[in-house]
């Protein structure tokens, strides 16, 4: 059985920092880009971050990628998303996903709330 657990969440004024981390098991990590994204309410789903095991690319969206970076952990199949500089418009829920062609897991989300 495929698990992605993300942790990691809470609540944090404006300007603090958070790590989520995403802990996988069920799969070859190294076969799979894992990704966060985020939905905050009445907001579609969007992609915030990947990255591909086997090399450990990263990618990071733009609106946030002097804020975020994402890291992973072979030996833990874990991946983390560091988020520096927090604002109130990132609060949301964050989503592990984890997807290959033909393949496509997701986690059950942590809460991420900023105050101002």
């Amino acid at each position: 059985e495929v698990q992605l657990q993300a942790s990691g969440g809470g609540l944090v004024h404006a300007g603090g920092s958070l790590r989520l981390s995403c802990a996988v098991s069920g799969l070859i990590f190294d076969e799979y880009a894992i990704g966060w994204f985020r939905q905050a309410p009445g907001k579609e789903r969007e992609g915030v971050s990947c990255i591909t095991s086997r090399d450990g690319r990263t990618f990071v969206a733009a609106e946030v990628n002097q804020r975020f970076s994402m890291s992973s952990d072979k030996s833990k199949n874990t991946v983390y998303l560091q988020m520096n500089r927090l604002l109130p418009e990132d609060t949301a829920v964050y989503y592990c996903n984890a997807q290959k062609p033909y393949n496509n897991y997701w986690g059950q989300g942590t809460q991420v709330t900023v105050s101002s």
